[in-house]
């Protein structure tokens, strides 16, 4: 069996490169493109997303996208979303009073950080549930990198979906990760993350 194809969907947002670099270190045949009929056809796509989720939703409609992302994941066919490329996975997001939809493939909205130091920027602990296949080769108290000042919330109605939740603390309990089905999300950037970032891919493509 060859490597699978992975496409990181170029919208005009996101750490394209690193995000390629990282997964062909992981074992997948990378290509970085906005080409819908290749998001659609590879093994797995990956969402990226750096800045504000207002614009990252702009330039996903812009493309086109949201239809191929949404028919990729209930055809059972993997999608990761990275940081804000996560966060617009879930129904909108709050940011400086303006309400954004998003793409409502998991519940609940994104807001800012309920935190004295915001943007949350550095290295921090994890907590991953039992069951979680990105973490399942890592141990518990696992540490990666985020830049952020906005997320989700774990909440009961997430969880209700059969969402597998992993959970980092600032100012407060936040989404880390979410798993369901072909969906996956980390709110920190595997690709910055280093040996667990790289671990952490490796598991994904493994599920290619």
């Amino acid at each position: 069996m060859g490597e699978p194809t992975v496409v990181v969907l170029d919208y005009g947002s996101g750490n394209l490169r690193s995000a390629e670099r990282a997964l062909a270190r992981a074992g997948a045949r990378v290509r970085v493109t906005d080409d819908l009929a290749a998001a659609e056809a590879a093994d797995g796509l990956v969402v990226p997303g750096v800045g504000a989720f207002a614009a990252c939703m702009a330039g996903i409609d812009k493309l086109g996208a949201p239809p191929v992302i949404a028919a990729r994941v209930a055809a059972g066919r993997p999608v990761l979303g990275i940081c804000v490329g996560a966060q617009i996975l879930f129904e909108y997001g709050d940011e400086h009073g303006q309400v954004t939809p998003g793409l409502g493939l998991l519940p609940g909205g994104v807001t800012r950080l309920a935190a004295a130091r915001v943007p949350h920027m550095g290295w921090n602990e994890l907590r991953a549930p039992a069951g979680s296949v990105l973490f399942a080769q890592l141990p518990p108290g696992t540490r990666c990198y985020f830049v952020h000042s906005y997320a989700a919330r774990p909440t009961s109605e997430l969880v209700a979906t059969g969402a597998l939740v992993s959970v980092a603390e600032h100012g407060g309990p936040f989404v880390a990760a979410v798993e369901r089905g072909p969906l996956s999300a980390t709110q920190f950037h595997p690709e910055k993350s280093s040996d667990a970032g790289a671990t952490l891919l490796r598991s994904w493509v493994g599920t290619l």
